[in-house]
């Protein structure tokens, strides 16, 4: 085996050891599926290629992964993370190898797989994780399309850009990326053939879900407004919610590995360097913008983090690469520690991973009820509604959303809304509206997530609903 090639046994050997024993640790993992993972799931039993806040991937691959492994239960619903992340690690090596050597390429994969966004989305299923693999392949061909002028690496690039897309709109960053590294950088030029190659296979990819979006009134495109915040309500400067964000960065990417990228942003050493730098800033950039306007979440700017891992790694010294992986250690163990022993520690009285915690109990109680007065269940709370449908897979219950008023404001008001022509049904709310009031209710269990609500079934009579 030649010395260049010597990196892929080793990181191979790292990565599956790594990820094995997330998968480990996952089959004890004591948190309990949160409400975008209860959703998710429930896509996936409703198969479509478009739903209410997401492109459909996710969707499809529970759907696979459940159904090969005959359980939905919580190790299966998460599996596919930790090892997504460890095959992005592997591919994120292959193309730090094409830009630069076996040394980068090895720490590349090392330092990918123990970024404290990767530790935490190896314990939880997300649309970033579903993404990531799709994303970094796209960098992968893109880079060999422009080194080699292959059509068919052309088309690779397309179509890993399109299925990641297809995961998250996220990885729409890969397109002003690539057109910048293009205008700025001679050598990732992939050609006019080439690119219209790229753009015609993103194309047929990501096609089937923007038919759906038009078809059903742009649903996932209002929900992308709602959540920027300033499209709807008008723009304000947010200081304090920028300083937020950016310094919750370091926390996502890790401190060492955070202030290598920067610094690689500032001072790139040479071509692959700049090209790098110029995949990864829209991310970066958009995500700032957003957050000083309104707000935005930690995990928003991820897709900076795929050809930025190459680039951090690519401007630091030996010694500096071992001392970020050990300072990103530190989370990588802490974080699926903290699943093991849930709801073990508690910070001021409450546990530490309360919510993740309290969701089951829950549901199985209103599950029960309903089931013994033979009745339907109804909510308008989403993280109820996530849950209960999880919990009462088996169909013996039939749950509802409670009507919208307006504009659905989730997928189960959009798809599960209550049909009309039922009479007396469970309502689960803290309190029913105003003209279901003065009916019987009964309490539910408040542990977990639920103990700060005094969440209650209430026996209502369906058609008060309507009078709201």
């Amino acid at each position: 085996m030649t010395a260049e090639k010597a990196w892929w046994p080793r990181a191979l050997a790292v990565v599956a050891l790594i990820t094995a024993l997330r998968l480990l640790a996952l089959a004890f993992n004591k948190a309990e599926l949160f409400v975008d993972e209860t959703q998710y799931w429930f896509w996936g039993q409703n198969f479509d290629f478009g739903y209410y806040s997401k492109p459909p991937l996710i969707g499809w691959l529970i759907r696979a992964v459940t159904d090969l492994a005959g359980s939905s239960s919580p190790f299966w619903v998460r599996m596919p993370g930790a090892v997504l992340h460890g095959l992005t690690a592997l591919i994120l090596g292959l193309t730090a190898a094409r830009l630069f050597d076996a040394r980068t390429a090895f720490w590349t994969a090392l330092t990918y797989v123990t970024l404290p966004f990767v530790a935490l989305g190896s314990l939880l299923i997300s649309t970033d994780t579903v993404m990531a693999p799709f994303f970094v392949g796209a960098i992968l061909f893109f880079v060999r399309t422009c080194q080699t002028r292959g059509a068919g690496s052309a088309v690779l690039t397309g179509l890993c850009a399109g299925a990641g897309f297809m995961a998250k709109y996220a990885a729409i960053y890969l397109i002003p990326g690539a057109l910048l590294a293009a205008l700025v950088l001679r050598d990732f030029r992939p050609g006019w053939r080439n690119s219209l190659l790229m753009v015609v296979a993103f194309g047929g990819v990501i096609a089937p879900n923007v038919l759906w979006n038009l078809t059903h009134d742009l649903t996932t495109v209002e929900h992308t407004m709602d959540n920027a915040g300033w499209v709807r309500t008008g723009a304000h400067l947010n200081w304090g919610s920028l300083g937020e964000f950016f310094a919750g960065q370091f926390g996502v990417f890790g401190p060492v590995s955070m202030l290598a990228l920067l610094w690689g942003y500032l001072r790139p050493a040479n071509g692959p360097q700049k090209a790098l730098a110029l995949l990864s800033i829209p991310a970066l950039a958009v995500v700032l913008v957003q957050a000083l306007l309104d707000r935005a979440y930690a995990n928003w700017a991820v897709g900076a983090y795929f050809a930025g891992t190459i680039l951090a790694v690519s401007v630091l010294a030996p010694r500096w690469r071992r001392i970020a992986v050990a300072v990103n250690l530190v989370p990588c163990v802490l974080l699926p520690v903290l699943t093991l022993l849930a709801p073990w520690p508690e910070v001021g009285g409450k546990p530490l991973l309360q919510r993740y915690l309290g969701r089951a109990e829950l549901s199985k109680a209103a599950l029960s009820l309903a089931h013994s007065a033979g009745l339907p269940l109804l909510s308008d709370n989403r993280d109820v509604l996530a849950d209960l449908f999880y919990q009462g897979r088996d169909g013996q219950v039939p749950i509802y959303a409670v009507p919208p008023e307006g504009r659905p404001r989730s997928y189960y008001e959009q798809m599960r809304a209550m049909p009309e022509g039922l009479g007396p049904v469970l309502l689960i709310a803290t309190q029913p509206p105003a003209a279901c009031q003065g009916g019987e209710s009964a309490a539910l269990p408040r542990s977990g997530y639920w103990a700060r609500y005094d969440m209650r079934a209430w026996y209502v009579e369906a058609e008060c609903l309507y009078a709201r």
